[in-house]
């Protein structure tokens, strides 16, 4: 998939910016992989393009709304296990995906890099502040699977594919896996794809309830991108804490989720949005936010 907003987004030397594409049209970010030999297969320096970008449309007016997706016939097919482009390389004692770069591992090596690493972009999705859609262009395997899986909408092509790989390399599933599947499908369909690692289609994942929709893959960028400026039109500050709130609420009591819905619409009627929204149901229009 190759959305037409990479052909506008400014020229840069760094040889990540494109490996990593992004672009902003019409409110919407696009962050795309673009490592289409690898099956984009993700690198420590695309690793931290990503979670960079993320941050940034959190804190951009401009931006209202993400698609995470990439060119190619693969999504993500996880952790760079071989050590891709990399501006300074692959640093003495890092852990990729569970495989030793380089240099003498030491106790706390493999623990340390999944949390500054696979976590941390995990989280990046989870924690953006702007609605995030994965438009799931070809396989997303392991912690492809699960970036696209902590998106708050997954879109995928028909001929999509999902796959626990980390039972094939002998691995513990990493970049929140455990955590995200359970909360999507309950720990028994869950341990069934991580204990097997067989590859799910797009059609299955929606019958799960991993997936939003499936689409053919020529509608893919299409239907993406309508989802994407329908959000980027919608009351920003109140999908904000909404996706907070869900997001918060199979870690919490009720008592405790409650009160967290109480404090999200008192701040949420302080905005802009929130009083435009209540004046056009009054008058009988259609609401125009703005994003604050």
């Amino acid at each position: 998939m190759t959305s037409s907003p990479e052909k506008s987004a400014a020229k840069s030397a760094d040889p990540v910016d494109s490996l990593v594409l992004h672009a902003t049209d019409n409110h919407v970010a696009w962050i795309t992989l673009n490592r289409p030999e690898a099956l984009n297969a993700i690198t420590p320096d695309q690793r931290e393009r990503l979670i960079q970008h993320l941050s940034h449309a959190s804190c951009d007016p401009g931006v209202r709304a993400v698609v995470i997706t990439a060119t190619g016939r693969g999504f993500c097919a996880g952790a760079d296990l071989r050590g891709g482009p990399s501006t300074g390389g692959p640093q003495a004692g890092e852990q990729v995906a569970g495989e030793q770069v380089a240099g003498e591992r030491v106790a706390g090596d493999v623990a340390r890099m999944i949390r500054l690493g696979a976590q941390r972009l995990i989280g990046a999705v989870l924690d953006c502040e702007k609605p995030v859609i994965a438009a799931v262009n070809g396989t997303a395997a392991g912690l492809g699977a699960h970036l696209a899986l902590a998106c708050d909408l997954v879109l995928a092509a028909d001929s999509a594919k999902f796959i626990e790989v980390f039972v094939r390399r002998g691995l513990v599933p990493d970049g929140g896996g455990a955590y995200l599947l359970p909360r999507l499908i309950g720990p028994q369909r869950a341990k069934e794809l991580m204990f097997f690692g067989d590859a799910l289609t797009a059609a299955d994942a929606a019958r799960l309830g991993l997936v939003n929709r499936v689409v053919p893959a020529d509608d893919l960028e299409k239907t993406a991108r309508d989802w994407a400026e329908r959000l980027a039109t919608g009351p920003t500050r109140a999908l904000a804490l909404t996706k907070q709130l869900v997001n918060a609420s199979l870690d919490t009591d009720r008592t405790t989720a409650f009160a967290a819905e109480a404090a999200a619409q008192e701040i949420n009627m302080t905005t802009a949005d929130a009083n435009e929204g209540v004046a056009a149901f009054t008058e009988r229009r259609t609401p125009h936010y703005r994003g604050h």
